[in-house]
């Protein structure tokens, strides 16, 4: 197994795991984020809908992980996932519509979205 084989598959690894650890407890989190940060949440499907999709996205790193160069096309799609969510979050932040806090987990995800990217290019030149 190459190094950069090895380097993606930690990646992909630790993303999901720490993903998994920071989304699955959202979904008993609907009220107490509605009074941590108000107001409580309108469109639960929207809600509990990006909380199950992000949730698939973890397992589908976990996927990568496992095989990396098979799947390393969709890797430019988990650099997509990681790259929407935070320049979403920085243009609310920057609106003034969302929590400071939320910054920090945007600069997480383009972290993790570099690390995506350089996986996927070292692949390339294995």
């Amino acid at each position: 197994m190459s190094t950069s084989e090895t380097f993606a598959k930690r990646v992909f690894f630790w993303a999901a795991v720490y993903g998994i650890v920071m989304l699955a407890p959202q979904y008993f989190l609907e009220g107490q984020l509605g009074r941590d940060f108000p107001p409580p949440i309108t469109h639960p499907e929207h809600f509990y809908g990006f909380i199950g999709l992000a949730l698939a996205w973890q397992f589908a790193f976990l996927a990568i992980a496992r095989q990396p160069t098979r799947l390393r096309p969709v890797m430019l799609a988990a650099v997509l996932e990681k790259f929407s969510f935070a320049a979403s979050s920085f243009a609310l932040l920057a609106a003034a519509r969302a929590p400071l806090p939320l910054g920090i987990f945007a600069a997480i995800d383009v972290l993790l979205g570099a690390l995506f990217l350089t996986s996927y290019l070292r692949l390339r030149e294995a």
